[in-house]
């Protein structure tokens, strides 16, 4: 049996998000070319990967189906000009797919039975609506296995509310402003810019275009203009489409390797995986999926939540995230958390979201030297979390 080997962070990239629907950036863009691009910007961005050395391409999508069917982690792979000679495969752990990815190679990586992938997630909501073509058994409901709730994953943010008083809308309001004026400070400072790769859109009635930005953000977003929206999923509810994530297109990859394999090509890795964890949790209150998965993941790589630097949480629901720091003890505006926004403003492609966050971690780490640990982690469909712990290697 070979000895494990450590796994390593080298670098990641990803498509700018867009709305979701037929207004947004990539109404008429196929979700497999946004993978394309994905893989084509990794391989230009690291030439010292011979392409034949990409030993695995995993792929994530919450709907495989269409254009992000065809087991999209080997036809991406084929359409992005990677040799034939390299495998690849499709994943679906719903948000956390990329994540899902990440950790599935790793492990592959730390047996020996690869020495450097590609992984990342693609979801596009407008062409493939969560949930299309699925079949839910009867069962679920017919003998109460879950509460018809957990389907819908607004009305499981309003269980949350329910399960935390303490947790008003105005707090979860709060959140959400804050996250969009980081994510607008972290643009004006030249911070997102770095991993977004020009991606070409085409519209029939107006032609060719270019996306280089995220268009979900609201810059300019206030608590007095959230107060207004209206709440969906219950009446005089807390969930609103102010501090919940947007249906969003996006691609999202990476190369992860083993530490010795990185230093032979001569690339520099940004992270180490020390562990990771996913978490069942009631599929009403899918949202606290990432306190028992963190918990997990701490228990695994014998560390406590105070020897974590830096937090990348996935922010799928305002509620959400400040579940997870009040389980902690970690303040709402911790500097810690999110140090760039979150989903919220950026936006939160299903499958893709995990490498974004380990992207953006991974930037983190450079500009924080002092920090040794840090987290991703998110909260998962039909009542999940996941989390993955990192080592910084700045």
């Amino acid at each position: 049996m070979p000895a494990s080997r450590e796994v390593v962070f080298v670098d990641g990239v990803r498509t700018p998000f867009g709305k979701s629907g037929p207004k947004g950036l990539y109404a008429e863009t196929r979700a497999d070319d946004l993978v394309v691009r994905v893989i084509r910007e990794l391989m230009r961005r690291n030439p010292a990967i011979p392409p034949q050395r990409v030993d695995e391409v995993a792929i994530a999508a919450t709907t495989q189906i269409g254009d992000q069917g065809l087991t999209i982690g080997r036809s991406a792979a084929v359409l992005a000009g990677l040799p034939k000679s390299v495998p690849g495969y499709a994943i679906d752990r719903m948000c956390a797919g990329a994540m899902t990815a990440v950790t599935n190679v790793a492990g592959g990586i730390s047996f020996g039975a690869y020495d450097l992938a590609i992984a990342g997630g693609v979801e596009h909501m407008g062409r493939h609506p969560m949930g299309e073509g699925v079949d839910p058994n009867p069962r679920f409901l017919s003998e109460r296995l879950v509460d018809g709730s957990a389907l819908i994953m607004g009305m499981t943010a309003e269980n949350l509310h329910d399960r935390y008083p303490s947790i008003t809308k105005e707090r979860a309001d709060a959140y959400a402003v804050a996250s969009q004026e980081k994510a607008a400070k972290a643009y004006a400072d030249g911070r997102i810019q770095r991993d977004l790769v020009p991606t070409a859109t085409r519209k029939a009635a107006e032609g060719w275009g270019l996306a280089t930005v995220d268009e979900p953000p609201r810059p300019g977003t206030t608590l007095e203009g959230l107060r207004t929206l209206k709440t969906p999923f219950r009446a005089h509810g807390r969930v609103t489409a102010g501090n919940a994530a947007g249906l969003n297109d996006g691609a999202t990859g990476c190369v992860v390797a083993a530490e010795e394999v990185a230093a032979e090509l001569g690339l520099t890795p940004r992270m180490r995986l020390v562990s990771y964890a996913f978490a069942g949790v009631d599929p009403e209150v899918m949202g606290i999926g990432p306190i028992p998965s963190t918990e997990r993941a701490l228990r695994l790589a014998g560390l406590t939540i105070d020897d974590i630097g830096l937090f990348e949480i996935n922010e799928a629901f305002a509620v959400q995230v400040l579940a997870f720091l009040e389980h902690f003890g970690i303040a709402d505006d911790d500097p810690r958390v999110n140090p760039w926004g979150g989903a919220i403003a950026f936006g939160h492609p299903l499958a893709s979201s995990g490498v974004r966050l380990m992207t953006q971690l991974s930037r983190h780490f450079a500009d924080h030297p002092d920090v040794r640990y840090g987290i991703t982690t998110m909260c998962v469909g039909m009542g999940m979390g996941g989390t993955v712990i990192w080592e910084n290697l700045a």
